[in-house]
């Protein structure tokens, strides 16, 4: 029998019974659908994940540290790292602190009243917009960090306007301050922020710089932030202590070394962790690949889950094509008796199988690449899409499952004999 010849007798036998290939598909498209956006979401938030941690930085360490008299750690942090320069390229505080933040019109105190949420991620806040229906120009409050003149290379931002903190700012408790791109749209629009005054609890601090946009297009933001000497902490938030700090390594093998070397120095000067007042130093390339694998096994656990349906529908198929051959023995004796093949008739009953799967899997492919796209706005107000590779797989799934359980099927048919598949009713 030609293959045309095959596919014609299927898809007409499917057409005369719609109903019952409609069931029959059911199984194949909630599996399919089910797969698809399970894992396309998965994937698209981890991508995300990724994106926002390549943002902040690779290489990069996160030590928390204090003296249990409350005395700021960092200044002998800072000056050990000093002679590490063959692993670390810099060295900040990552502290956070509250003060109302007024230019003109504008004040940090009456913004974020419809806004969303925001929380901390390694050292950069993240701000999303509340993803229900609302502005997505709501102005929000930045956070606000005091930071060495390492800072930008600490957490990956680059000074697109102006300049950066420098040392002798820091040395010289200078009441200036850099925003980040979204911070210095909030207060000064079009206007260019460098060179202008800014009042902080009340105080004058001059914006000297601005820092270049990292995430325009994303409803995520890691710029609405400003960034002051942290010398200057004991007039803006003489409260605040310093026991959160960043360092950059040179590359993924200096961060291990100087994780380690950070290790020693802290546990020579304050003793072992905890009991002598410093807490851990994670090497936040390790956190990343933590990250990515229990993303990866998430995928996999819950595509895992969701292709049971996909079974289930195999099954179904299974049954619906064992009735096929039932109803059709006598039509199948005749073929026999007049001198078809067996391979010919497992041909065609596979083909059947395989075309009732593969039809299923294109409606689950449309109804899995529709519950991706809204399950990516609902859940994380991003737009996914899956991948080309993860579609081409769905398809070849569903088509593989029907050719998978019509093999028996196909087979029983085959193995009729001529004069008992003549007699049948």
């Amino acid at each position: 029998m030609k293959i045309g010849q095959a596919l014609k007798m299927a898809l007409k036998s499917i057409l005369g019974n719609k109903g019952r290939s409609a069931l029959t598909m059911l199984g194949i498209i909630i599996g399919i659908a089910s797969v698809m956006t399970i894992v396309s979401v998965i994937n698209g938030a981890n991508k995300k994940s990724m994106e926002m941690m390549a943002a902040m930085g690779t290489n990069k360490i996160t030590v928390y540290a204090s003296y249990n008299n409350g005395q700021d750690v960092f200044q002998d942090l800072y000056d050990f790292c000093q002679q590490l320069n063959d692993y670390v390229d810099g060295v900040t505080p990552n502290s956070q602190f509250d003060a109302t933040v007024v230019y003109g019109t504008k004040n940090s105190s009456k913004m974020g009243g419809d806004g969303g949420m925001s929380y901390s991620m390694g050292g950069v806040t993240v701000t999303s917009d509340d993803g229900g229906g609302g502005s997505q120009n709501t102005e929000m409050p930045p956070t606000l960090y005091f930071g060495s003149d390492q800072y930008s290379v600490c957490n990956n931002f680059q000074i697109e306007k102006g300049r950066d903190l420098s040392l002798l700012d820091v040395k010289d408790y200078k009441q200036v301050c850099v925003l980040g791109a979204r911070a210095a749209q909030t207060f000064f629009n079009y206007t260019d922020p460098v060179g202008r005054e800014m009042q902080v609890n009340g105080l004058p601090y001059t914006v000297v710089g601005v820092y270049k946009e990292k995430d325009p297009d994303s409803q995520w933001s890691m710029d609405n932030i400003i960034v002051f000497p942290y010398t200057v902490s004991r007039t803006l938030a003489p409260d605040t202590q310093m026991s959160e700090f960043s360092v950059k390594a040179k590359s993924a093998d200096a961060a291990v070394e100087a994780t380690s070397r950070i290790i020693a120095f802290l546990t020579g000067l304050m003793g072992q962790n905890q009991e002598k007042g410093w807490d851990q130093v994670q090497n936040e390339n390790q956190w990343q690949q933590s990250s990515n694998d229990y993303a990866t096994m998430m995928s996999l656990v819950m595509g895992g889950i969701a292709a049971i349906s996909l079974l289930v529908g195999g099954i179904g198929i299974m049954n619906i094509m064992l009735v096929t051959v039932t109803e059709r023995t006598r039509e199948i004796g005749i073929r026999r008796a007049i001198g078809a093949e067996r391979s010919s008739i497992v041909t065609q009953f596979l083909i059947e199988a395989a075309m009732i799967c593969g039809i299923g899997g294109i409606i689950g492919i449309i109804i899995g690449t529709l519950g991706s796209r809204i399950a990516g706005r609902l859940l994380m107000q991003m737009d996914i899409w899956p991948s080309l590779n993860i579609t081409i797989g769905a398809f070849a799934l569903s088509v593989a499952l029907g050719i998978l359980f019509g093999i028996y099927p196909a087979a029983k048919a085959s193995k009729l004999q001529p004069v008992e598949a003549l007699r049948a009713e």
